[in-house]
């Protein structure tokens, strides 16, 4: 079963109407009567560079991980066969004593553990901001890609909502054109008049002809933001009435910076500066770690007999290393460190001042266009009523055939301003969105 959308004026007004008619059974992968939620999901899912971002957020997870490990124990088995060509000889009792033999053997477990080391330590302390810097860039790029989705899903209504326009306007001219031909035919008017609505009608099917090609583009381009992949095409559903009880946003809401995702991201980024400059004072302090083993030594002269007899060996201890001096190389690291704060510093200053804009002029378009939108609205419901009138007194003989041509092309103009109008609201709500950081995904 496939469901078939239709959209026409009503009183000025879109409604939405669709019909179930018998078609061929299409593929589960064929995207058919979709909402702009659907196609936004599809896209979280689907989109190469959301998928991208998940795999560096596990990439992110595994390194911390990896990181975290040097505080696990280590244990290293060791083994190893010596063949001495010559045999090292020592001073014993005045005389020289061949010390060692032919063959030398050593199977053995070491094991240590870190006490104390400034690189696991930074790990360890920064490991829960590291996953959420990591997150914070996921989430970046799908609000992106819901804002974009969302454009390019109203683009294409707005070019399939102009096309329905052009539509009309083609029914109504060719029923101009018949009226005009056959009030020709009966000596009413001279031929100018059906000359004048073949070419208004052949404007009309050049510029939906224009349209539909242009349409054709404006999927490619949702299918992209999609990140679809498949051949066949995509049927988009809406609702023109919740879509207009839609436009309206508080105007009077302030800025919070803490609802950007950018500004959370550098605040993330401040802390891990913070974290890398105590990293680099901690490089005075001294690193220790326990070490110890257990040796299997073997010690023979033959070959054959080499693993008859073993002489173990064990061993534990502390490992402390202390950097006494190394030029300037700690003071230099810790100077960069706190100017790399100071200028994360700046980078938070300069995204408040662009955040602020950035709501100034996304409210100030938003408030144009919305007033646009109401001026249009009302402009069309007078075209309309004007083409009625002006349709009746022509057929009564009162009005010329350029009235009516007028009035018709005042009520596509009024209707194509009303649509571009629409979406115009629409595209700037969700730059307003974005710039309060309110953009739902």
């Amino acid at each position: 079963m496939k469901k078939l959308f239709y959209v026409v004026f009503v009183g000025g007004g879109l409604s939405l109407f669709s019909f179930t008619g018998m078609a061929q059974k299409t593929p589960d992968t064929v995207l058919q009567n979709v909402d702009l939620q659907t196609v936004i999901q599809f896209a979280l899912k689907n989109y190469p560079l959301v998928q991208q971002a998940l795999l560096d957020e596990k990439i992110t997870d595994r390194q911390i991980k990896s990181k975290l490990a040097d505080w696990y124990p280590q244990l290293n088995l060791n083994g190893s066969y010596q063949y001495n060509f010559e045999i090292q000889k020592i001073y014993f009792n005045n005389t020289y004593v061949t010390s060692g033999t032919s063959n030398v053997s050593l199977l053995g477990l070491g094991a240590t553990q870190t006490i104390f080391d400034r690189d696991v330590l930074l790990a360890s302390r920064t490991a829960k901001d590291v996953r959420l810097q990591s997150k914070q860039a996921t989430i970046s790029d799908k609000i992106d890609i819901t804002v974009d989705v969302s454009k390019a899903f109203y683009d294409v209504i707005l070019t399939q909502k102009q096309i329905d326009v052009l539509n009309d306007d083609i029914v109504r001219l060719e029923r101009s054109y018949k009226d005009a031909y056959n009030q020709y035919r009966g000596g009413v008017v001279d031929k100018t008049d059906y000359k004048r609505a073949i070419i208004s009608l052949n404007n009309s099917k050049a510029e939906k002809k224009s349209d539909e090609e242009l349409l054709k583009a404006k999927y490619a381009v949702l299918k992209q933001e999609m990140g679809y992949s498949g051949t066949n095409d995509i049927s988009l559903s809406y609702d023109s009435a919740q879509m207009e009880a839609g436009l309206y946003i508080d105007t009077l809401t302030a800025v919070d910076f803490n609802n950007r995702i950018e500004y959370q991201s550098l605040m993330t980024q401040k802390r891990l500066q913070i974290a890398n400059l105590q990293y680099n004072k901690w490089s005075y302090y001294p690193t220790l770690s326990a070490n110890g083993a257990y040796n299997l030594n073997y010690l023979s002269n033959s070959f054959s007999k080499l693993y008859n007899q073993e002489f173990p060996n064990s061993y534990a201890g502390l490992t402390l290393s202390f950097p006494i001096f190394q030029g300037t190389k700690r003071i230099q690291n810790i100077r960069i460190a706190e100017l790399q704060v100071q200028r994360v510093d700046l980078d938070i200053i300069n995204l408040k001042n662009s955040i602020s804009t950035q709501y100034a002029q996304a409210m100030a378009t938003y408030k144009g266009y919305l007033n646009d939108y109401f001026v249009l609205r009302e402009n069309l419901q007078l075209a309309q009523d004007v083409f009625n009138t002006i349709e009746l007194q022509y057929r009564s003989g009162v009005k010329t055939y350029l009235d009516l041509i007028t009035a018709q092309t005042d009520l596509r103009t009024a209707q194509t301003n009303y649509s571009n109008a629409l979406f115009q609201v629409l595209t700037s709500k969700l730059d307003v969105q974005k710039a309060l950081g309110t953009v739902q995904y």
